[in-house]
């Protein structure tokens, strides 16, 4: 993209007045952003109304510094060679998947790692603008399979394991996994994802979808793990470099993550959720949702329960995603199935040779007083088996008091 065509792209982001559907319309009557700011009031007015039709006469006055940091953010690759690319609506590259939603994004910033977006060097004498086609072309076929893995940003600690076994699972199974970046599910679902890569694989394991402009990362927690993704994954952001995580953001940015993808599992969620969005989303586009069912007693598992009365497809295992959406896991996966669920036979004899405790856990958040109750141990007893659990990686320690029973897969 030349710098006068990106100039042109980000006036019109930048109109006041000039939404997604509103550059739409402007697009369709006039042709690419550069001839509807050569276009007279009269004319503009026939799309837009006279105030609008008035901003866009005048340039925003923060163009220009926007300008520059997105034009040298463009000409500098990011940290361990990351490329840096910008898609807009109309481009023949653009994902597919995106226009069938109601309100497509104009622009679509990436950040993503080198062998996923320069896997094909480019031939003698063909323009460097080619690569962009090649990334596209690249991404299409890797969003070609792909699940949205969302949940809880407040899991528990079955909640995140799940996430990241699950997310490793189907990564093996070449799927890409797409999530937002968000804590708890979404981070765990992220390394999940790139836990499943092979040494030396230059697979697409996972893309976030982020609320910020792709110069920084939100939240500060997952730095990090923002500079993994881009090593071996895609960062995508629909927002201007420099936007900060408005609240608003986030929601809207759930779309994308729906859109991309073939389906969306959700982990776990409570009833009013973020999560429920991107369901909500990938069912009205006529896609699969997955979730996980949980304990009854959980405020955690209630919006997953939400989902599965609604129509939503119960998951135990990987192969239950992988089956629905009649993808073939390969011969490894058929020899040995791929579950994040316990061998409930074998737990049992286990447990009960071992540590009565952990049958008097069970599998739902318990507190000290009803614990103390089922297996009749004294408290100074009870807290050092409890410790020695915790350490051992078998008891999670909840918020207000609480203990639950951790699955090994």
């Amino acid at each position: 993209m030349e710098r006068e065509e990106l100039a042109a792209w980000l006036r019109l982001t930048l109109t006041p007045g000039v939404g997604n559907e509103t550059a739409r319309k402007l697009l369709a009557a006039f042709g690419l952003p550069d001839a509807v700011f050569r276009q007279s009031s009269a004319a503009l007015r026939q799309v837009v109304s006279a105030t609008v039709a008035s901003h866009l006469r005048a340039e925003p006055p923060e163009l220009p510094a926007l300008l520059d940091l997105t034009w040298t953010w463009l000409q500098n690759s990011g940290e361990g060679g990351a490329q840096r690319h910008i898609l807009v609506l109309g481009d023949a590259d653009y994902p597919a998947s995106l226009l069938s939603m109601e309100d497509p994004p104009l622009m679509l910033y990436l950040l993503g790692a080198g062998e996923f977006i320069s896997n094909r060097p480019l031939a003698p004498g063909v323009p460097a603008q080619a690569a962009t086609h090649l990334i596209a072309n690249s991404l299409a076929a890797s969003l070609a399979q792909s699940i949205a893995v969302v949940g809880s940003r407040n899991p528990t600690p079955q909640g995140a394991v799940n996430a990241r076994l699950f997310s490793k699972a189907l990564g093996q199974a070449g799927l890409t996994i797409v999530s937002g970046l968000a804590l708890g599910v979404d981070g765990a679902a992220h390394e999940g994802a790139l836990d499943s890569l092979a040494p030396g694989s230059n697979r697409l394991a996972t893309v976030a979808v982020v609320g910020t402009g792709l110069d920084r990362v939100y939240p500060k927690a997952h730095l990090d793990l923002a500079h993994r993704i881009a090593q071996h994954g895609l960062l995508i952001s629909e927002y201007p470099l420099g936007t900060p995580p408005l609240p608003a953001n986030f929601p809207k940015r759930n779309r994308l993550i729906a859109g991309l993808t073939q389906g969306t599992l959700v982990i776990e969620a409570a009833l009013k959720s973020g999560s429920l969005i991107t369901a909500r989303l990938t069912a009205e586009q006529g896609k699969d949702v997955f979730a996980i069912p949980g304990s009854i007693h959980s405020a955690q598992a209630r919006g997953c329960h939400a989902l599965i009365k609604q129509g939503a497809k119960l998951v135990e295992s990987a192969q239950d995603v992988l089956e629905e959406l009649k993808l073939d896991a390969g011969p490894a996966l058929a020899v040995n199935p791929i579950a994040v669920k316990v061998d409930t036979e074998r737990a049992s004899d286990l447990f009960s040779t071992e540590n009565a405790l952990l049958e008097a856990l069970g599998f739902d958040p318990v507190g000290l007083d009803a614990l103390q109750a089922r297996c009749g141990l004294d408290a100074a007893n009870l807290q050092a088996q409890l410790m020695t659990l915790e350490l051992d990686g078998r008891v999670a320690r909840l918020s207000g008091g609480l203990f639950q029973r951790m699955n090994q897969a």
